[in-house]
């Protein structure tokens, strides 16, 4: 049983080859926010040394199982990490926030031994989950999107806020963002963008 879906990107990572001179390669480690983006919005990857490393559904233990052949293997200069999301929804089981913290540190520290540079993205908003309804988890992500920001600060990494430029007063994502609440949609992904860029940026400074 492949429980991280450590096959979903095998194939894709023996033939991307390490990166060529001068390449400031960034991969984005993420869930299904992240997978789509490429999707949605293609061609905010186009031409770039950019790779997309979201599975939809996975939450923080998977993408940890797959840190090291998903993204420490591909040598990029920076890894953006944006997760969370689906461990409060509890695809993979109940998860604290502590557990959810844990996994996200971990994920740090091995990028930072790496000589990894490392942005944390805020979780984006969500009011409620259309396939897990009734979970309240706008108050949640808010209390873990304080704690990534801290940790960011702590340990050095650049923060990428998200959650500020994309929620309502609910701390639900703004109904022009998404389709369905959780999602973005090209819109979504067109805020997101910028700030990613600004971040990205700010790192390779």
């Amino acid at each position: 049983m492949d429980w991280a879906n450590l096959k979903r990107y095998r194939t894709d990572n023996e033939n991307i080859g390490l990166p060529v001179n001068g390449e400031k390669r960034v991969v984005f480690m993420g869930n299904s926010i992240t997978e789509g983006w490429s999707r949605l919005n293609p061609e905010f990857f186009a031409g770039k040394p950019y790779i997309n490393r979201g599975i939809s559904g996975q939450t923080t233990p998977q993408m940890l199982i797959r840190f090291r052949q998903d993204v420490v293997n591909l040598k990029p200069a920076i890894v953006l990490i944006n997760a969370g999301v689906n461990d409060i929804a509890g695809n993979t089981g109940l998860s604290t926030l502590e557990m959810i913290e844990d996994n996200i540190a971990s994920m740090c520290e091995i990028a930072k031994a790496n000589g990894i540079t490392v942005i944390l993205a805020s979780v984006i908003p969500a009011y409620d989950f259309p396939w897990r309804p009734g979970l309240q988890p706008a108050e949640k992500i808010v209390a873990l999107n304080n704690w990534i920001k801290e940790y960011a600060k702590l340990k050095g990494f650049i923060y990428l806020d998200y959650f500020t430029n994309m929620a309502d007063e609910r701390n639900g994502l703004k109904t022009e963002l998404t389709t369905d609440g959780v999602h973005p949609n090209l819109e979504g992904y067109n805020v997101m963008g910028p700030l990613a860029e600004q971040a990205i940026k700010l790192a390779l400074k």
